[in-house]
């Protein structure tokens, strides 16, 4: 047996930090390398209506993961805070009870989007070539999301813990997996987009339940059998004060870009389509370090807040920032020099490659200033600040990105180099509304309160 716990409030700053985050950082790129492939190989074996398809349906399938996502994050900060407090009751209800709640969620999510599904897929007006295959897209993706909401509430609880290892490993292994049957089902047996969202179902269960088995091997406190599920009003009380903010959030945000979605099917079609998609799951690899880093400064900073080092907190903001920083200019700079490599890896359409490049060369100036947001989000989450930062998502999301995506890319004529624009106009609202709150102290208040139980 192992310790699966790893206390953040004590040793070097920048040492927990990197330790921490490297391993978060290789999970998330290995986790959005495990969403490219289907695109990849969609994209090169089936053609692009598959590939609008995949992108179309994995756009539902995405909120519907970072909902959850959001909501987890209340059980991080909890958990986090509790092992910085040494609240070890608290801990061993607020896990019992995520996982109780996350499971109930994903089965009733599934029964309603099988209903609901093409009425979905209407809404965002899916171009008429590419609806059959983003309908098999979604129907077999919405059959995993409890695979989804499981994997996502065990990586929670572990990060919350500060262990970012063990989730790396079984998203590893569930990314070979999916890889290899995504060449099976969609290279070999001609599947294409239903073939790349049975690799993906497939995939994510094997992550739960790889998870699932090194908790019992540990002796972790909760032991998943029927009778263990249960859910502590005052611990569910306050994962819904913490986690439904974020959980709006994710969804505001993803749900802005389903619309971006629909605009540029106005624009477009189906080539613009497929070139969005291409280009949004370049996004996801260059997101990924500096969403790694968000994630773990908030997870280090609940455990010092908890333990009441909230200048340790803040020296962990200030130096991950730093660090993406460096990582996301570098990217800028690469994606403004070579943008036609990289759309080429998603196919060999010209129509397709030269959208891309127009819209790749105009949303990348959003790498600037993400590296700010994302990693004082973390911070401020850290310390239960989710109603600010669902906020200032709203205004980022709502407010900007979409009527600016709208006014450049449709009504001033710009197309794709305008819908492109919206992302960094919308977070450098939102970085400017974040540096006022910081400049008021508001911050300094945490908004978890919790005695030992």
């Amino acid at each position: 047996m192992v310790n699966i716990e790893n206390n953040l409030s004590r040793g070097s700053v920048l040492t927990k930090l990197v330790r921490f985050a490297l391993p978060f950082l290789a999970s998330n790129v290995v986790q959005s390398f495990y969403n490219v492939a289907d695109m990849l190989i969609v994209g090169n074996f089936s053609g692009m209506v598959s590939m609008s398809g995949v992108n179309i349906g994995g756009q539902v399938t995405f909120i519907l993961t970072n909902m959850v996502i959001g909501l987890a994050s209340g059980a991080t900060v909890l958990i986090g805070q509790y092992v910085g407090a040494g609240n070890r009751e608290g801990l061993k209800k607020v896990t019992t009870t995520i996982i109780t709640l996350l499971v109930m969620l994903g089965f009733a999510i599934t029964a309603i989007m099988l209903v609901f599904k093409g009425t979905v897929l209407t809404l965002i007006r899916t171009p008429a070539e590419s609806y059959a295959e983003s309908e098999r897209y979604l129907t077999v993706t919405v059959t995993g999301i409890i695979f989804i909401f499981g994997y996502n509430a065990l990586s929670a609880i572990l990060r919350g813990m500060g262990n970012s290892k063990q989730p790396f490993y079984f998203v590893l292994a569930a990314c070979i997996t999916n890889v290899i049957l995504d060449i099976i089902f969609v290279a070999v047996f001609n599947w294409a987009a239903a073939g790349a969202a049975i690799a993906t179902v497939i995939s994510q269960a094997m992550s739960v339940f790889l998870c699932i088995n090194y908790m019992i091997k540990n002796k972790f406190q909760f032991d998943f059998k029927l009778k263990s599920f249960k859910i502590y009003k005052k611990e569910l009380a306050l994962i819904f004060k913490i986690g439904i903010p974020t959980c709006a959030q994710n969804t505001v945000t993803s749900v802005s870009f389903l619309f971006l979605t629909a605009i540029v099917n106005t624009i477009g079609g189906v080539s613009a389509s497929a070139a969005v998609g291409a280009v949004g799951k370049f996004n996801s690899f260059v997101f990924m370090p500096t969403m790694a880093m968000s994630a773990s400064i908030s997870a280090m900073s609940a455990q010092n807040i908890g333990a009441k080092r909230l200048d340790r907190a803040v020296q962990t903001c200030r130096i991950g920032t730093a660090i993406s920083v460096c990582i996301t200019y570098t990217l800028f700079i690469l994606v403004q020099l070579f943008p036609s490599a990289i759309l080429s890896l998603f196919g060999d359409d010209p129509v397709m490659i030269q959208n891309g490049i127009t819209y790749l060369r105009s949303f990348s100036f959003d790498f600037l200033i993400i590296p700010f947001v994302f990693c004082i989000n973390g911070f401020l989450i850290g310390g239960g600040h989710t109603m600010f930062t669902l906020m200032s998502s709203i205004l980022s999301s709502l407010l900007l990105r979409i009527p600016v995506c709208y006014l450049l890319g449709v009504s001033a004529g710009m197309g794709l180099r305008g819908v492109g624009l919206g992302a960094p106009v919308a977070s450098l609202g939102t970085m400017i509304i974040t540096i006022i709150f910081l400049m008021s102290g508001a911050w300094k208040h945490n908004v978890v309160k919790h005695n030992p139980n």
